[in-house]
């Protein structure tokens, strides 16, 4: 059991000190050359500028340490360049409490509800910046809301009831908004075959029968952005259904342009809502080449008096750039569609971030509750996303939402089931692991969808140490010139190597070099233990950093001493080229031996009992019947008080069996008598261990003393009087005997009496029963015979 504790323990230390060796030996096995590649390595990485740190045999990376590591290696804190990065906020404008039934009207561009809107990180690789954002709805919002419908010929009785949307709409928002404007486009199909007929017939009426149709077109925008909602009537009012041939329709293009195109949709700075109304399918990407056309979609805009004029050149745009486009320009999409077609834009709406499905009736009456339901459920989350992040920066999100919900990882970045005038946080982390190529400043931007406010992050990385900025160019520290002398090292020019840079890497394998790195004309180059660079022993690294290899021909190290108790100079000492240096009160080879003599000790305050020696405060019994960590227990030794028994009764009382020798065999006793037991040491009264004894001689009598070491001398207390039994008194116990007979042979005549009656009495009871029980017999003697004789005549009949 103890072998398993001690194999157990032994397993926990070691991984203890493996993990405390990763942390470091990443430091250390990056083999930085400079300050500057250092604190790339790590944020707990740290480079020593001391010119003189370094022993004989180490490299120049061996500077580059976690920072407890450089302070235990004697390197001391103000000589440690570990630069940290910082975060100031440039723009901090506190969000706006704005309610719609002020009298003050502010313009959107006054209006904030992202704080802050500008900081600036600094980053040094692995050490994360954390800064809190914070978001809150602003009440009376502005909106422009986009009104896109498909015009194809099934539409037709959708159209009649849109007609009437403006005033309708403008009147329901006011719930919502004091500043809201609306517009309104229409598109069909792309005007080549096979989505159109192309006869010239076709053209002008494209609808069969005596129905009444303009001509098919891609994308029209009727009305720019207003605030009039009867002129969005007078003009839908105006419009007319058309036709193709095909189901699915051509959306996607008119979705593009209206994102694209801003000046001519007219959108402001403003929650930007697109309704797209259809009772049909899409046609996108690679659709297009049904109809000769393969260029793709350039996502720019193309509108000449209100109508988009490359449909027949650009292929419809992918999901993908749409969604690029949506974003870029802060437009939420409502998808007003049929029941028919729910499961196909359901499907469309997972892949376009802030926008809603709504089911259309198959006339649009119900379009406004659709539109009204589906802002509040788009305005009621806010997602945040970032621009493109420079190479090997990452960025965490943590959302700390309404009644303190909190979210993380992907659920980090939004909130939901937010009210207006509703206000939540998030904490964002920016780490770069890396310094860019460049080293130059870059700018990301982070936003909540939807929305066109923005915060800005300049972040500036940290690729030097400021060491570096006072470096002495061709120092002459760095062997006639050849580096710059920066950070307490020499940063070598191209071409040059070594601790001074004092080899060119042409001549760095030369035999004469070598020789310098061989111990005593040896065939071992740096002891098997390093690397010969410029003539110069170069050490090795092992994986766990506290491990060094040092000496010219690093024929030295710390960890090949003696070990003991599984640790290295028994953890009392410290290695130095293989010998143990020892701490005070330790020797040995494993410094495991120690000169503190407590440990030996006995209770009586005598190292070892007087009875062994103290070697490396452990005890050495002397005496082989003593024993124990003190040799203080003897299995055949008498007691204290049987042991020093006869001494004590021959110095006191001059009788015993050491009565004639007890000059020789009990001077070292200091007897002191006293009147009775009470005037006897108590153990309370003594610095020192005392024994009570109670001893009894030939004669029956005891006597009583304490026996105590003090200095050194036996010191005994004994009570001057012995304590003898007295004489019997012989009538008394005549009297008792003669009495005690006579009682006993009264007692045994009692019984013998009892006895008798008892026995009586049984055998007269037996008597009587066999009385009752007797019966006589009244049988006649078979020997007798009567003298009457009786015959009978035969022949008589009795008559």
């Amino acid at each position: 059991m103890a072998l398993r504790l001690l194999l157990i323990t032994t397993l926990l230390a070691v991984l203890g000190g493996s993990e405390a060796q990763q942390k470091g030996s990443a430091c250390i096995n990056a083999n930085a050359q400079s300050c500057g590649e250092c604190i790339q390595v790590a944020a707990t990485c740290g480079w020593c500028t001391d010119e003189n740190f370094l022993n004989q045999g180490q490299s120049k990376s061996a500077r580059c340490d976690d920072i407890e590591s450089l302070k235990s290696k004697n390197c001391t804190e103000a000589k440690i360049e570990s630069p940290h990065g910082s975060i100031k906020i440039d723009k901090n404008k506190s969000v706006t409490n704005r309610k719609k039934d002020v009298a003050e009207k502010l313009k959107p561009e006054q209006i904030t509800q992202i704080q802050p809107q500008k900081l600036t990180l600094t980053l040094r690789s692995g050490e994360p910046q954390t800064f809190s954002l914070k978001f809150k709805r602003a009440e009376d919002y502005p909106i422009d809301l986009y009104y896109l419908m498909d015009l194809s010929f099934s539409m037709k009785d959708d159209l009649e009831n849109v007609k009437n949307l403006g005033t309708d709409l403008m009147r329901e928002m006011q719930e919502i908004t004091s500043d809201f404007r609306i517009g309104f486009g229409s598109f069909v199909e792309k005007t080549v075959m096979p989505y159109i007929s192309t006869t010239p017939a076709r053209l002008i009426n494209p609808c069969t029968g005596n129905q009444n149709c303009t001509s098919p077109f891609s994308y029209k925008n009727v009305l720019k952005l207003t605030d009039k909602g009867d002129e969005f009537n007078r003009l839908v009012s105006q419009q007319q259904i058309s036709g193709n041939l095909d189901s699915p329709e051509g959306g996607f293009d008119a979705i593009m342009q209206v994102a694209v195109c801003e000046d001519q949709i007219g959108w402001r700075n403003v929650t930007r809502l697109l309704v797209f109304s259809t009772d049909a399918g899409f046609h996108f990407a690679g659709d297009g080449k049904l109809g000769g056309i393969v260029l793709p979609n350039d996502g720019k805009c193309h509108l000449e008096d209100n109508m988009y004029t490359m449909s027949h050149y650009y292929d419809y745009p992918s999901i993908a750039h749409l969604v690029q486009k949506l974003s870029d320009h802060n437009i939420q999409t409502i998808f007003a569609v049929t029941e028919e077609f729910q499961p196909v834009y359901k499907e469309l709406k997972n892949l376009i971030p802030k926008s809603a499905v709504g089911t259309l009736s198959s006339n649009s009456s119900n379009v406004i509750k659709l539109i009204i339901d589906a802002y509040n459920s788009l305005s009621s989350e806010v997602i945040l996303e970032n621009s493109r992040l420079p190479e090997g920066v990452s960025i965490t999100y943590k959302s700390i939402c309404k009644n303190g919900v909190v979210g993380t990882g992907e659920n980090g970045r939004k909130c939901s089931n937010i009210s207006i005038g509703d206000e939540v946080s998030f904490e964002i982390s920016v780490e770069a692991q890396k310094c860019p190529s460049h080293g130059k400043p870059e700018t990301i931007k982070i936003k909540p969808l939807g929305f066109t406010e923005e915060v800005e992050i300049v972040l500036k990385f940290i690729c030097e140490c400021e060491c570096s900025k006072g470096g002495e160019a061709n120092s002459e520290k760095c062997h006639e010139g050849n580096g710059t002398f920066e950070c307490g090292a020499c940063k070598c020019n191209e071409g040059r190597i070594g601790h001074l840079c004092e080899c060119s890497k042409d001549d760095v394998r030369t035999e004469d070099l070598d020789a310098n790195c061989r111990k005593d004309n040896g065939t071992d180059i740096c002891s098997n233990n390093g690397d010969c660079v410029c003539g110069t022993c170069e050490c090795k690294k092992r994986d766990n950093p506290n491990e060094i290899y040092s000496g010219k021909f690093c024929e030295c190290d710390n960890f090949s001493c003696d070990r003991s108790n599984n640790q290295l100079c028994g953890g009392h000492g410290r290695c130095e080229c293989k010998v143990c240096i020892c701490d005070a009160n330790y020797t040995g080879s494993a410094c495991d031996c120690s000169l503190d003599t407590s440990t030996c000790l006995a209770k009586n305050g005598q190292i070892c009992n007087g009875r062994g020696d103290c070697e490396c405060g452990v005890c050495k019994c002397t005496k082989p019947k003593f024993q124990g960590p003190t040799c203080e227990i003897c299995p055949t030794c008498p007691g204290v008080c049987t042991e020093h028994k006869d001494c004590v009764q021959c110095l006191a009382f001059e009788a015993g069996e050491k009565k004639d020798t007890c000059k020789q065999n009990c001077s070292d006793y200091l007897l002191i008598k006293v009147k009775d037991r009470d005037k006897l040491p108590q153990p309370t009264d003594q610095s020192f261990p005392l024994s009570h004894c109670k001893e009894r001689d030939a004669n029956d009598c005891w006597f009583y003393f304490t026996y105590a070491i003090r200095n050194n001398t036996k010191e005994v207390y004994v009570v001057e009087t012995l304590e003898c039994p007295a004489g019997p008194d012989i009538i008394p116990i005549v009297a008792g005997v003669v009495a005690g007979i006579v009682l006993i042979g009264l007692a045994l005549l009692l019984i013998w009496k009892l006895l008798m009656i008892i026995h009586d009495r049984r055998e007269f009871a037996k008597f009587e029963k066999e009385k009752m029980n007797a019966k006589w017999d009244t049988g006649e003697n078979p020997i007798y015979k009567s003298a009457v004789t009786t015959v009978v005549n035969p022949k008589y009949e009795g008559k």
